[in-house]
């Protein structure tokens, strides 16, 4: 991190001394800021986050110069394999009759590391750019990622770094990235079907296009696009792990007939070793489990077997009542 130094403080380093520490009761209270939005969406946006805004706007520009590649490369990524670590797909939804209705958009998905990977795969210029411009990105989300852990550990009332530990030194690290065409009419289709994420945490870096849209009571809400900020979605081990209180709610993508939007989804989870359930700590008479234990590979293989669904995964592994 650079570091700084005010002027009226040039003797030494800017650090967070004694003198700069408000009393409790006038500080700003993030970690209790975001657990509130945990509890009633699921979702929020930060600002102000650390993350350089030319790292971002060249993430956004590597992205867009992918999906601007003529079809006949483009297509050499297209696959229905789902097991292929790299690869360029569209997401459907089965519907009656057995049809499959493909939604407007197209996803190029990878893990984050290797990037040596990914690079091979794209015509040389494009690979160079995307892996520099994943590389730097990657490094700063991750930091990020660990920061609102720690947050999310604090807001539950445990130990700052117990959520860190329990997905360990080799969690689940995917990227999506997602393109958007404009739409002739957007009334007669979707960009990304109704789901909940199934990972952990889910870091969204959005092009200055809306169409992201979460479920609260009953209503889709459109998400606004707030300039060099972070959409933050809880996903659906989370909720287990906090005994259902925090939410991973369902939300979807729409389309629009002018833009084309792109948007950047880095996802964080277990591995499929990983056994998640309720955190003990907030097991009690009052608050007794809602989800048995599982290892993180039966809850993927779940999610497989739902595919083209409005898939309903963790619900699959809720006790009874």
């Amino acid at each position: 991190m650079k570091t700084f130094q005010l002027a009226n403080e040039s003797s030494s380093l800017l650090s967070l001394s004694p003198k700069f520490i408000l009393p409790e009761d006038e500080r700003p209270q993030l970690s209790e800021k975001i657990s509130q939005a945990c509890e009633e969406y699921g979702f929020f946006q930060i600002v102000n986050h650390g993350i350089p805004e030319q790292v971002c706007n060249k993430m956004m520009t590597a992205i867009t110069d992918i999906f601007n590649l003529p079809p006949e490369q483009t297509g050499q990524l297209y696959t229905t394999d789902h097991t292929k670590n790299t690869k360029l797909y569209n997401y459907y939804l089965n519907v009656e009759g057995g049809e499959k209705v493909k939604m407007w958009s197209e996803c190029f998905s990878h893990y984050w590391y290797p990037i040596e990977d990914i690079i091979h795969l794209l015509p040389q210029e494009i690979g160079t750019q995307y892996g520099e411009a994943f590389s730097e990105y990657a490094r700063e989300i991750g930091s990020l990622v660990r920061r609102l852990l720690g947050l999310l550990s604090i807001g539950l009332g445990i130990e700052e770094d117990f959520l860190l530990k329990i997905f360990g030194d080799q969690p689940r690290l995917r990227a999506q990235a997602n393109f958007y065409p404009p739409c002739p009419d957007p009334e007669l289709t979707l960009g990304l079907p109704v789901h909940t994420d199934f990972n952990a945490l889910t870091i969204v870096l959005q092009s200055q296009v809306s169409g992201l849209q979460v479920i609260k009571d009953g209503k889709w809400i459109a998400v606004p696009v707030i300039p060099n900020a972070f959409v933050i979605n809880l996903g659906d081990q989370i909720q287990v792990l906090s005994n259902g209180r925090f939410k991973s709610v369902h939300h979807r993508a729409v389309t629009n007939k002018l833009s084309p939007r792109v948007s950047m989804a880095m996802f964080y989870g277990p591995n499929v070793d990983t056994t998640i359930g309720p955190i003990q700590d907030l097991i009690d008479e009052e608050h007794p489990p809602r989800y048995r234990n599982y290892r993180f590979s039966e809850f993927l293989e779940e999610f497989f077997k739902q595919e083209g669904t409005r898939r309903m995964v963790k619900e699959v592994f809720e006790l009874p009542c």
